[in-house]
């Protein structure tokens, strides 16, 4: 069984999760979502979580970004999140309508996406009967979109800067060589050159055909006190040749992981490789500050010409790291018929890219 136990959100224990830290409720926080905390009582596991109450198509629901940390065994993932969320459920308002859980757990499927190709993998209907064996209320349901993505490239950035360098593909190293012999600096930047960056973030979004974020949402994070006792950092750099700004990235730090959070680039002088030495920087100075990992994100499961995160599979797998295959985001409804309506909201969302 499992019970959990409120506390302050400043009271969350060091993570190398950085969107379980106190800086990330700050962060939050300020975009409108009430964060709470709980310690979780377990024989399977420990820690705590941090659970964001979010006002959504009229009803409110729970998000638990990339938590639980520690996993159970993975016989026992249903069982857990099924005990944990009625423990959450006796602490939330009862008008939540669901938890929705963005799992950082190793996929049980990890082993085939190896493998096969992307199109193979389960739909959500089978998942969904693997995920609830052993429950007692069969109510664990896969979440139509991922929270964050379920396919990450991660950096092994331990070792000396040869070593790092040793592990990287040889067009990538040339890639890096390549913008410094074309006189590009990186450099780091603060909150006044957000605009800087988001100019080149909305060009990136209609280049590749994603909605864009709100510039309220990168204010948030550089308005929220970072550097405390979580030790949470933010790295913020720009690339730049002569005056253009050629590419941007936000690079979150917790313990011993950084995270790449956002990226920007323009549609000039694509051909200087400006992404290339800012990963490497941002590697650079994330070992400086004691990380082991630096991780870059979304990423095809396998270099599959048919996924629409190919590309940055090719890009990303340069650096010489490995792919992260974990379990994505999970729902248990807490009541049915609010959860339904939001499904079907997102379903539409989804569909219409609005």
């Amino acid at each position: 069984m499992v019970d959990v136990i409120a506390k302050g959100t400043n009271e969350l224990y060091p993570t190398d999760v950085l969107f379980q830290t106190p800086y990330w409720a700050q962060v939050k926080s300020q975009m409108g979502m009430a964060p709470m905390a709980f310690d979780i009582l377990s024989s399977e596991t420990w820690g705590d979580v941090l659970v964001l109450i979010k006002n959504h198509c009229g009803h409110k629901l729970a998000l638990v970004p990339q938590g639980p940390e520690h996993a159970p065994a993975e016989d026992l993932y249903g069982q857990y999140l099924e005990d944990l969320s009625l423990a959450l459920a006796d602490r939330l308002e009862p008008d939540v309508a669901f938890i929705r859980y963005d799992l950082p757990w190793k996929s049980l499927y990890a082993e085939e996406m190896h493998t096969q190709a992307w199109s193979a993998f389960p739909e959500a209907r089978i998942r969904e009967m693997r995920m609830n064996m052993g429950t007692r209320l069969w109510n664990l349901k896969k979440a139509s979109t991922d929270m964050t993505v379920a396919s990450s490239l991660v950096v092994d950035i331990a070792g000396s800067e040869d070593d790092i360098l040793g592990r990287m593909k040889p067009k990538t190293r040339y890639n890096i060589g390549l913008a410094q012999r074309k006189g590009v600096t990186v450099h780091m930047a603060d909150s006044d050159n957000l605009a800087d960056f988001y100019g080149l973030y909305v060009q990136t979004a209609k280049r590749n055909g994603f909605i864009p974020c709100s510039m309220e949402q990168f204010a948030a994070i550089f308005r929220c006190k970072f550097g405390c006792k979580d030790g949470t950092n933010i790295v913020f750099l720009l690339a730049r040749h002569g005056r253009d700004i050629l590419s941007g990235a936000i690079i979150g730090i917790s313990g011993q992981r950084a995270n790449f959070l956002y990226g920007a680039s323009g549609n000039i002088k694509r051909n200087y490789m400006a992404s290339s030495l800012m990963h490497w920087t941002g590697m650079r100075i994330a070992r400086q500050r004691g990380c082991l990992s630096y991780e870059m994100g979304a990423v095809s499961p396998t270099p599959d010409t048919t996924h629409p995160f190919n590309g940055l599979h090719r890009f990303k797998a340069g650096f010489g790291g490995r792919i992260e295959l974990r379990s994505g985001s999970w729902d248990y409804p807490l009541n049915e018929r609010a959860y339904r309506s939001i499904q079907n909201a997102e379903a539409l969302y989804n569909e219409l890219g609005v």
